[in-house]
């Protein structure tokens, strides 16, 4: 018997030629190169997925780069709402910027700005690509890269914990 998600899969695959994986009868992912990742989402949308759940990042500092994940379902098909499918994409250290998703899916908007800020990858094409917790003028390394070191200057460490 066919999955619901399969279909999705083998239609994204055979398009893109993407990589697409089933873990589950509720789990898929696709990970493409960032510059088919808006035509991508097109075509989910078209085949139900309405809305992002989440955005995240995960910085490879080894390779100087950083995965790009969106968690996608649906709320209006109800085969698919039973499904979360995992849109994957990379970003370099060099160049750490995309397209935003925000023209497809509007759910994207918050997950997209705290991407940005917290692992300083720029979602061209956002409506609002401004910080939501750090100030405007912050510099240094983002706070979610590997890379970034918490200050301990001034805080008390019990070191016998």
């Amino acid at each position: 018997m066919q999955r619901p998600i399969d279909n999705v899969l083998n239609l994204v695959k055979s398009k893109f030629n993407a990589q697409v994986k089933a873990e589950s009868d509720a789990r898929g992912q696709i990970e493409v190169d960032k510059k088919a990742i808006v035509e991508v989402a097109k075509l989910l949308k078209e085949q139900g997925f309405d809305h992002v759940k989440s955005v995240t990042g995960i910085d490879f500092p080894e390779q100087e780069k950083i995965q790009i994940v969106y968690h996608v379902s649906s709320y209006s098909n109800p085969e698919l709402a039973k499904v979360i499918l995992a849109l994957k994409t990379y970003v370099t250290y060099k160049e750490p910027k995309m397209q935003s998703l925000y023209e497809v899916w509007e759910s994207a908007w918050t997950g997209e700005r705290e991407t940005y800020e917290m692992l300083g990858v720029y979602f061209e094409g956002h409506p609002d690509m401004r910080r939501l917790f750090l100030p405007e003028d912050f510099e240094g390394v983002y706070p979610l890269r590997k890379s970034y070191k918490i200050k301990l200057e001034g805080l008390f460490v019990d070191k016998q914990a």
